[in-house]
């Protein structure tokens, strides 16, 4: 794709399509291009057009797949939406390991590289914070006391310390210890504590809460020592109590993690969490394949890459095991629809129905369409391997993780999983930010671009306005990531954000 002389009011982004986007504003009369009739209605920046005559019933067609099922007859250049497209049934073959593609990999003396912690493990992180993770929510005030203790004068003289963070949760008790909601939560703190962005990690448990600190310890493999401490608050004498021995123990642990340097390392180490949200019809066009092409670069320096957001991949899950290495890896990526399917039905939702008033108000008409935009940040080597939630990211090269759809409980899962790192594209604007990861913002066009400026990173609406291409801007992105792996801040870390976004996924009954 090179870059554009002219752009177009509309794009079309298959030859099978039957519908075009609106670039900008559309008005009854504009032209369309390449011959077709005219606008006939007021289309927003992002929405459909049709090109063709389009029956009750006939597909739709965007990226040359079905996105939906006209309910009425619509003619060319009317806008093509909510109001006359609906979901449909309809066979999407599995094709597993039909359309393997391996990136030539650069030799590793050739790799580029970034300044990383390098921890104990061999795994290498990105920021270098202590963390305070409370078992249960009844201990979570603690945390939160301990934490602030830790001001910016206090922690002035650790310059290597990114900062002291408590992950603060509203679980941890009245749920069934043989459950898999309890399974999810131990998993997910664990991963925090085992997480190699984190120097030095405080457990503090109340005592009598089924989440338990010896449970937690006993069923996921975590030891005591100097880098994971814990206790519990009745055992310490009440919350004062609590708090100073909390104080003490953060203290030890800072003098400790400000004796970390950075280490040059290659891009292998690199795991990138890939989230989108505050989606609309730009991001499958722009910040999404851009992504996509910045994680071919990555594969193909040795990293590794997390697609996420099950729901979100629901109907291009076909594209997806369609590059599977193995059959196994396809066929768990189809159980894990399999399931979401069976758990929204029991839940009364539905999974085909998923875009949100924002997306829907940003162009997004169906899951299906907003899946297949979606699915392009994974680029287009093979599909590794398939993990659930929070579990740890062995796998090189591109993985799914089983996760909910809402971006908080997501990004929660691949840090858990060993994301060091995470890429967020959105098209309406979503302002959040990780800790202990830092979040690349990449904005799917220049409007949002220009009034968010202060919350986006880069902005991958250049490939809409025809002033850069695809793989132009996934370079960039690639750069960048390499940088902020370095330690160069992002917008979101500029703001402080990532105190509350710790959300695990929460399963089961609350009892």
């Amino acid at each position: 794709m090179g870059r554009m002389t002219s752009v177009p009011a509309t794009l079309r982004l298959h030859p099978g399509d039957n519908v075009r986007v609106a670039r900008v504003p559309l008005e009854p009369g504009d032209p369309l291009g390449e011959n077709h009739a005219p606008c006939r209605d007021d289309i927003p920046a992002g929405h459909k057009v049709a090109t063709e005559p389009i029956e009750v019933g006939d597909p739709i067609r965007k990226y040359g797949e079905i996105i939906g099922f006209a309910t009425q007859r619509i003619k060319p250049g009317s806008h093509v939406h909510t109001h006359n497209t609906k979901m449909g049934d309809f066979k999407r073959e599995a094709r597993i390991g039909t359309k393997t593609r391996s990136v030539p990999r650069v030799a590793e003396d050739e790799r580029a590289g970034f300044e990383g912690f390098l921890r104990e493990d061999g795994r290498v992180g990105t920021r270098n914070y202590i963390g305070i993770i409370p078992t249960v929510s009844c201990s979570a005030g603690v945390t939160r006391f301990i934490r602030d203790a830790f001001t910016p004068d206090r922690l002035s003289p650790y310059g290597n310390v990114d900062g002291v963070v408590s992950f603060v949760h509203g679980s941890g008790c009245a749920m069934n210890p043989k459950d898999e909601g309890f399974d999810l939560l131990q998993r997910t703190l664990a991963g925090y504590a085992r997480h190699p962005n984190l120097a030095g990690v405080l457990l503090v448990g109340l005592g009598c809460e089924v989440n338990r600190i010896d449970s937690l310890f006993e069923n996921a493999g975590l030891h005591r020592g100097n880098r994971v401490r814990a206790f519990n608050i009745q055992e310490a004498g009440g919350t004062r109590r609590s708090v100073e021995r909390g104080i003490e123990i953060i203290q030890e642990m800072l003098q400790a993690a400000n004796r970390a340097q950075r280490k040059r390392v290659t891009a292998q180490h690199i795991v990138l969490g890939l989230e989108c949200g505050g989606s609309d019809a730009y991001s499958g066009i722009s910040a999404n394949p851009a992504l996509g092409a910045a994680v071919d670069r990555l594969i193909a320096h040795g990293g590794t890459a997390i697609l996420s957001e099950t729901p979100e991949i629901y109907g291009a899950e076909h594209l997806l095991t369609s590059r599977a290495e193995t059959r196994e890896v396809g066929e768990q990526l189809i159980e894990r629809i399999q399931w979401w399917e069976d758990y929204t039905r029991r839940s009364g939702a539905e999974i085909n129905n998923n875009p949100t008033p924002g997306n829907k108000a940003g162009g997004l008409t169906t899951i299906l369409e907003k899946s297949l935009g979606a699915s392009v940040k994974g680029g287009t080597t093979h599909l590794m391997a398939v993990y659930g939630y929070a579990e740890p990211v062995l796998k090189k090269g591109l993985v799914f993780m089983d996760t909910p759809g809402y971006d908080t409980v997501s990004a929660t899962g691949m840090i858990a999983g060993g994301a060091n790192l995470i890429c967020f594209t959105t098209g309406r604007g979503s302002v959040s930010g990780y800790k202990p990861v830092p979040t690349l913002k990449l904005a799917s066009n220049t409007a949002m671009y220009r009034a968010l400026e202060e919350d986006m990173d880069i902005n991958c609406g250049a490939i809409i306005d025809g002033e850069a291409t695809v793989e132009e801007t996934g370079e960039v992105i690639f750069r960048r990531i390499l940088e902020t792996a370095s330690g160069k801040r992002t917008r979101s870390e500029a703001f402080g954000f990532g105190d509350n976004e710790f959300v695990p996924w929460h399963l089961g009954p609350v009892l």
